[in-house]
């Protein structure tokens, strides 16, 4: 019995981290079907642990700042997240090659789950996640792909298919590169270098960008005006925010050129799976969050699922930082463990 008592309180007292690389540890030697983790896999944990923590700060700093009558009363700390359910999701996302210390590959969402009273941490995928993805699970996958934004001032001729060429081209010159105007469109274009027949051009004008554009994107990185606050009170003022514009719309035009590889149904391993399902909860929980908080409020079209996604990631891309300090502390041999 007394036994038994100190486990209880040796397994209190173990710290976030520890637990967090027990659980991920124990069942990534049973994926993975090897005893011992290599070190590249050590460090994946590692950094999976650092960027959720991060994420859980975050989110934590965010409940404060609701009114007391409105924010969940469970805390976004360890002791409140399903760790079972993402010990799954970061083994899936590791075998895949997703790194959180690595810009644009995956970043942890916390959100809470009304049914559990808990806070689930969704793994949601940057752009440069989904090409690792498309890359990856891809039916027909271009030898390269070319992203390119396209401004006022460059010289941009698109070459589709005719009686003259069968393969699909353009010609793209940058005769002003230190003034090159507005943004007026921007394209992919898939290469195939055994099979240039099969090139594929795919065009966005500045109409087309926008309406990928989430409705709720943050003027901190389209750009825009805001509310003033001062003393944590509005001042009835809006600012200008430059933002950072550029970055965005080619983002926009990557996440739908990597997103339009087909997947292959033959490639479809379990760690696909079990990722797609964890996005599909999430824009699930997502919405019912929603609609309780709109409750009797305007009307809400959830009708897009990627509209919510990319908002979310536009949220969180000031994870670049979080990376760049992963990379001091690796350089440092610093580990939160």
């Amino acid at each position: 019995m007394a036994q038994a008592k100190n486990e209880v309180v040796k397994k209190e007292e173990l710290t976030p981290s520890v637990r967090f690389t027990n659980a991920v540890t124990a069942y990534f030697q049973t994926a993975v079907g090897k005893p011992n983790l290599t070190n590249f896999q050590e460090r994946l944990v590692q950094n999976y642990f650092i960027a959720t923590d991060f994420a859980l700060n975050a989110a934590e700093a965010k409940r404060l700042k609701v009114l007391e009558k409105y924010r969940h009363e469970e805390t976004v700390t360890w002791n409140n997240i399903n760790l079972d359910q993402l010990k799954l999701d970061v083994v899936s996302a590791a075998k895949i090659g997703l790194d959180p210390a690595q810009s644009n590959h995956i970043f942890p969402i916390p959100y809470y789950n009304y049914k559990t009273k808990q806070y689930d941490v969704n793994l949601m995928e940057g752009y440069r996640g989904k090409e690792l993805k498309a890359k990856k699970y891809g039916l027909d996958i271009p030898d390269s792909i070319i992203i390119e934004v396209v401004y006022e001032n460059d010289s941009f001729k698109p070459i589709k298919k005719g009686h003259k060429t069968n393969i699909e081209s353009y010609e793209f010159e940058i005769p002003k590169p230190f003034d090159r105007g507005e943004i007026t469109g921007g394209f992919y274009y898939y290469v195939f270098a055994d099979k240039p027949e099969k090139n594929k051009l795919v065009i966005f004008d500045k109409k087309a960008i926008m309406k990928r554009k989430p409705d709720k994107a943050g003027v901190e990185f389209w750009g825009g005006t805001k509310e003033e606050w001062k003393d944590k009170k509005k001042t009835g003022k809006t600012i200008e925010v430059e933002g950072w514009y550029d970055e965005m719309v080619y983002k926009t035009i990557a996440r739908a050129a990597y997103g339009n590889i087909t997947i292959d149904s033959q490639k479809i391993d379990d760690d696909y799976v079990r990722l797609k399902k964890a996005e599909s909860t999430y824009f699930e929980q997502v919405i019912e969050e929603e609609i309780k908080e709109n409750a009797n409020q305007e009307f809400i079209d959830v009708s897009d699922f990627e509209e919510i996604g990319d908002d979310i990631e536009e949220e969180i891309e000031e994870k670049d930082t979080l990376a760049k300090a992963m990379t001091k502390a690796q350089a440092n041999g610093e580990t939160p463990f």
